[in-house]
């Protein structure tokens, strides 16, 4: 899967400033084909978990007569680091123009967090069963979007088309080598000169932040069943486009770095629990102490490590948690440690 976020303001510290928002790209391979004449018309939808019901998002386009799509529009979510944030991506084929969904037909699901899409490497395939059905293989790719670092890209009339319908696709090199989809123009009608409108697109989405890296950029002529006919392609990069300011009018480019750029950088977070069991906190058997065992329940200490650990664990590889106590009484000879290694 693949993010605009605002510089943070000035004024006081708290969660509405640690927000900012990301980008989340899918692109399908070797999809059910639910179609009798031809192929799926597969479009993806995007929920979150809202008090526990999942709420829709929103959703891309349909890639027409097509089981191997790489879908233009983006998914732009607010990512907040201190939450779980339980997305689910679904694929369905389009039979009606209807907005329900229970009119098309469920081609698979795949359900995750914010949290582990940002952590783990760029691309996410899953694959197994869900509903029922197997989900086919996915790439989720998850950017950060800044306003202040994007590009504007001015496409000039080129007399080269013929009374065709074109259109433009950006494409730049995944981790994987193949070209991935960033941005597809609106279609021109029958027109020998397509001047398309201008468009931005984030610097991270269009080459990864690297201004020397290749972008390849390929025109199509438009064919309402989806075979669509290739005109031309050229290759170019963002430093050369801001050679050609004529050509190419380009926004400033700057960076600002955030806690997501780190973790997309293969920054990890470790976990690590410290708990004081002197006779200070109490008995256990007491409601009234930090160590009570409640049997109905968790006590002060297993609520914070639970919801701390819960937020944290999406950044850590290893999943491994060390617990470390002092102040307990251990056995063979039950003497109180003032220190000591871990206990769970």
């Amino acid at each position: 899967m693949a993010y605009t976020a605002s510089p943070t303001p000035a004024g006081p510290i708290g969660t509405q400033y640690c927000v900012c928002k990301v980008e989340l790209s899918v692109c399908g391979q070797n999809l059910l084909d639910r179609d009798v004449t031809s192929k799926s018309d597969p479009f993806c939808v995007l929920f979150m978990e809202v008090n526990g019901k999942w709420v829709e998002l929103d959703r891309t386009e349909t890639a027409v007569n097509n089981l191997n799509p790489a879908f233009s529009k983006k998914f732009i979510v607010d990512y907040h680091f201190e939450e779980v944030q339980k997305l689910k991506f679904a694929l369905f084929d389009q039979d009606k123009s209807s907005m329900q969904l229970y009119e098309h037909d469920f081609l698979g699901e795949f359900s995750c967090t914010l949290g582990m899409l940002g952590s783990c490497s760029r691309s996410l395939l899953p694959n197994g069963e869900e509903g029922g059905l197997t989900w086919p293989s996915c790439c989720l790719t998850v950017n950060r979007l800044l306003e202040n670092h994007c590009v504007t890209h001015t496409v000039l009339p080129q007399d080269l088309f013929g009374k065709s319908d074109p259109f433009l696709e950006f494409y730049k090199p995944g981790d994987d080598g193949k070209w991935m989809l960033v941005h597809r123009t609106e279609v021109i009608k029958y027109t020998l000169d397509p001047v398309w409108k201008p468009f931005t697109v984030p610097l991270v989405s269009l080459c990864d932040g690297d201004i020397e890296k290749l972008i390849k950029v390929m025109c199509y002529d438009y064919d309402s069943d989806g075979g669509h006919d290739f005109i031309g392609e050229f290759q170019t990069s963002v430093a050369r486009m801001c050679e050609a300011q004529d050509a190419f009018p380009v926004s400033a480019i700057t960076r600002d770095f955030s806690f997501l750029d780190y973790i997309l950088g293969g920054c990890q977070l470790m976990f690590t629990v410290g708990i004081d069991f002197t006779a200070s906190n109490g008995n256990p058997r007491d409601p009234s102490s930090l160590h009570y065992i409640n049997p109905m329940g968790t006590n002060e200490y297993l609520s914070a490590i639970w919801a701390v650990g819960q937020i944290i664990q999406d950044y850590d590889s290893d999943k491994m948690f060390p617990a470390l106590g002092f102040g307990a009484q251990l056995p063979p000879d039950w003497k109180v440690k003032c220190s000591g290694g871990p206990h769970v």
